[in-house]
């Protein structure tokens, strides 16, 4: 029976699958590895009225930060499964449509923090050494071989807001390089190392010679840092930004940086991205001496394209073929090891009181034994597992699919 685990009721050859924004090929050629040979690959993002589209058949969709999956977009998804976030967030995905319509959806919150971390202590050693104005100076024939305003690392103090899983890498990181490390997080977090909990944000920007933050996109961290809280960094300090484009109010940083009171800053994400490579890009931090701008490649590097597809593809696939929905933001997460001699179907439903007895009245009224069930809800929805008779299976289905309630039913195989 384990070899069955491997297979699906419904022929691998006709999943659809569509990989949007130019997604690694390591999905691709996972999917194709495992069966799937209808893989599509688009290496943009769509507009609302495109995917809604090409989405119409599609029973998996991948997925980077700049598609939006919006209610429009899942109500025509009819036979779309699951959806697979190859990226840190899932906020461009409406996660209530998505539970309502019984889509999973998945993303890879750890795979790329090590390229973030990296990024941002070697953002601060550049930043620290003024070397952007060096590099500038030099690439125009000016030599500039001066020590003035030029620090080093060790003995500073990093501050970081988001205490999480890149804040606590790049805590590590710091303190390797002889850095002292200050955080501050919403929750409470326990230190790793020597680093220490700042209390409060206005005492973290008070003491950091270096702020980096790594906090998510929510309404408490829309302008987190403004023209109110950058007053309170220190005379020279340098400000990161390698978290959500909204979280730093650029104009007011743009003022702080031309008055001198933030010697410098680097900043990964913006309110507003353009859509493509190639289009015109406007900040007005342009310009600004000791700036290091980036196209919000914080997290692009080949090694962390390559976790991601790896990390969210293996969840697709568990969900596809067994029904494993950990790591789920969506579907409640849930698990049973196979059972030999038996069918398994997925079942999600309403989270509303007697679904699951009427599940199994229904069935044992049509003498349809269950070898194996697990149950597990949300606030929204509840998701069935369930192992029945093999001879008995298509029936099972027919009577699962007018239980009161019932979202999207599925013979796994």
């Amino acid at each position: 029976m384990a070899k069955a685990a491997g297979k699906t009721s419904y022929p691998k050859e006709r999943i659809r699958i569509l990989f949007l924004e130019n997604i690694s090929d390591v999905a691709v050629e996972k999917f194709r590895a495992h069966g799937y040979d209808k893989v599509g690959k688009i290496s943009k993002a769509l507009t609302e009225e495109q995917l809604i589209d090409e989405i119409k058949d599609v029973h998996i969709l991948g997925i980077r930060s700049k598609t939006q999956i919006t209610p429009k977009v899942l109500a025509a998804a009819k036979k779309l499964q699951a959806i697979g976030c190859f990226c840190i967030g899932v906020n461009q995905v409406n996660l209530s449509a998505a539970t309502e319509n019984g889509v999973v959806v998945f993303n890879a919150p750890y795979s790329n923090t090590r390229s973030v971390a990296e990024l941002v202590i070697g953002a601060s050693i550049m930043l620290i050494r003024r070397i952007p104005d060096k590099n500038k100076a030099a690439h125009e024939g000016n030599w500039m071989k001066e020590a003035k305003g030029s620090y080093e690392l060790r003995g500073k103090t990093l501050g970081i807001i988001g205490y999480g899983n890149i804040g606590s890498q790049v805590s590590v990181l710091a303190e390797a390089m002889g850095m002292k490390v200050l955080f501050y997080d919403v929750e409470t977090k326990l230190p790793l190392g020597n680093a220490e909990d700042a209390k409060s944000l206005k005492t973290l920007l008070q003491r950091a010679d270096v702020v980096t933050l790594h906090v998510p996109e929510t309404d408490h961290t829309k302008n987190l840092i403004n023209k109110t809280n950058l007053k309170y960094f220190k005379e020279g300090a340098i400000l990161i930004n390698y978290a959500r484009g909204e979280v730093v109010d650029l104009d007011a940083l743009a003022k702080a940086l031309k008055s001198g009171h933030i010697s410098g800053a680097a900043i990964d994400v913006y309110p507003w991205e353009p859509e493509k490579n190639g289009d015109t890009f406007t900040t007005p931090l342009q310009g600004i001496p000791n700036v290091i701008l980036t196209p919000h490649i914080g997290g692009s590097t080949e090694e962390a394209q390559q976790n991601i597809g790896d990390d969210v593809s293996n969840k697709l696939f568990n969900y596809l073929e067994k029904g494993i929905t950990f790591g789920s933001h969506t579907v409640p997460a849930l698990a049973l090891p196979p059972q030999e001699g038996s069918h398994r179907i997925l079942h999600i439903h309403e989270n509303v009181p007697g679904v699951l007895s009427e599940i199994n009245t229904q069935l044992s009224n049509h003498k349809i034994n269950i070898l194996g069930q697990y149950l597990k809800t949300n606030d929204a929805i509840g998701y069935v597992v369930l192992d029945v008779d093999k001879q008995l299976s298509d029936r099972a289905v027919e009577l699962l699919k007018h239980v009161k309630g019932t979202i999207k039913v599925r013979m796994l195989y």
